[in-house]
């Protein structure tokens, strides 16, 4: 397990650790969203034969993913600031709603 040093919102230093085989990390090329009142399910799907499989799931409260949500905004905005725009295609995948 290898740790970081990454700043906390209170600017104090925090150590986040993470397994080696989280760090490999998984491919998924398609995404199904969903959620309750209280929580927002991330099912993150490697679409390849024989057929889709879910790879990771992540389970986040309702401010969190908004919290990632405006993340993702500014992130790909950079990118795109850098490198050009993104094509954008209308989804292939299901929007799903508990």
């Amino acid at each position: 397990m290898s740790s970081s040093p990454r700043p906390s919102k209170s600017s104090k230093p925090v150590n986040i650790k993470i397994s080696e085989e989280t760090q490999k990390g998984v491919y998924a090329n398609r995404m199904i969203v969903s959620h309750t009142h209280d929580e927002f399910v991330l099912d993150f799907v490697a679409d390849f034969p024989p057929g889709p499989q879910i790879v990771a799931r992540v389970i986040t409260a309702p401010r969190h993913a908004a919290a990632l949500l405006e993340t993702l905004r500014e992130n790909v905005g950079r990118f795109e600031h850098r490198h050009g725009g993104i094509p954008r295609s209308s989804p292939a995948t299901p929007k799903a709603e508990a």
